[in-house]
């Protein structure tokens, strides 16, 4: 009889210490799929922005087309790589497309800036400026949003990590979460966003 109930005790021990883990990484699961929406916020704030900085800039730089092209395509490829990653951010293949759409949106701003350099009157031109400060404001935002999406994804992945977290984590599929990272050193450089 005691038997019994020090085995029933075991395994209502197990169970809720199971329980725990099973609520807990749902929890961090949770919390970093937030911190990703928090990006994608930011992401789709940029996305917008960029439409009217090219706009603006089209009636000074009519002989740089293909720039504002790329600036244009760049932009579409994040904005369709965002909403992919955005419909499951623990979609591994969804986040690493969204970082090379956002290497290439970034290598696509500064290859803009560099030609704007060449054009005074639009460097000077009051919207311009007003959208140099909102995409300013948006790069800084961006750029606390994904510190604070790698920070929640950090602590999901080190809990599911830890054991004995880990054989519960496998057996409840919680899998790893990636980082927001970027894949190619020249996307560490800042996009200069002065006109």
């Amino acid at each position: 009889m005691i038997i019994t109930i020090v085995s029933i005790a075991i395994v209502a021990l197990l169970a809720l210490y199971a329980m725990g883990v099973y609520n807990g990484l749902v929890t961090l699961q949770n919390r970093y799929k937030n911190a990703f929406a928090q990006v994608d916020v930011q992401l789709k704030r940029r996305y917008d922005l960029i439409p009217n900085l090219v706009e603006t800039a089209k009636a000074y730089m009519a002989h740089e087309k293909a720039t504002l092209e790329e600036v244009v395509r760049a932009r579409n490829n994040a904005a369709e790589a965002g909403e992919r990653a955005a419909a499951d951010p623990s979609n591994p293949q969804a986040l690493q497309s969204l970082n090379r759409a956002e290497g290439q949106l970034a290598g696509a701003l500064r290859g803009f800036n560099l030609q704007v350099e060449a054009y005074p009157d639009l460097k000077a031109n009051q919207n311009m400026l007003a959208l140099q400060e909102e995409l300013t404001s948006t790069e800084n935002k961006i750029s606390f949003a994904r510190q604070a999406f790698n920070d929640a994804v950090t602590t999901y992945n080190t809990r599911r990590e830890l054991f004995p977290a880990c054989i519960f984590a496998g057996m409840f599929g919680f899998l790893p979460a990636l980082l927001f990272e970027v894949e190619n050193p020249s996307e560490r450089e800042a996009v200069k966003v002065s006109f």
